[in-house]
C-alpha cells in the first residue's frame, strides 16, 4: 500500500501523519483516505472535485492533477494545504 503523508492543517485535522492507504490510482488512494478520516472530506473536495489548494506530490513531484496515476506500495504521496510565507 503506497504510504501517505499530512502536513500541517491536514495533519491536525486527522489527527496522524503518516498511514499506508490502499489504492492502485492516486484518486484511489485520496477516496480511501477521506473515508478513513471523514474530517477530510469536506475540506479535500467540494461538489466532487478535489480542491484547487488541495498540493499532492508522489514521491517529491506533483501529480495534483493527474488522479489517475496509477501508484504502487512502494510510492510515497505527501498532501499538504498551500505554502505560504514571508
Amino acid at each position: 500500500m503506497p504510504k501517505v503523508k499530512l502536513f500541517a492543517m491536514f495533519r491536525e485535522i486527522a489527527g496522524i501523519a503518516e498511514i499506508e492507504v490502499e489504492g492502485k490510482k492516486l484518486g484511489e488512494v485520496i477516496l480511501n483516505l477521506v473515508s478513513r478520516y471523514p474530517k477530510l472530506k469536506d475540506i479535500f473536495f467540494s461538489e466532487g472535485k478535489l480542491k484547487e489548494f488541495v498540493q499532492i506530490m508522489v514521491n517529491g513531484r506533483h501529480f495534483r492533477g493527474n488522479l489517475d496515476l496509477e501508484v504502487s506500495e512502494r510510492d510515497v504521496v505527501a498532501i499538504f494545504p498551500p505554502v505560504s510565507g514571508g
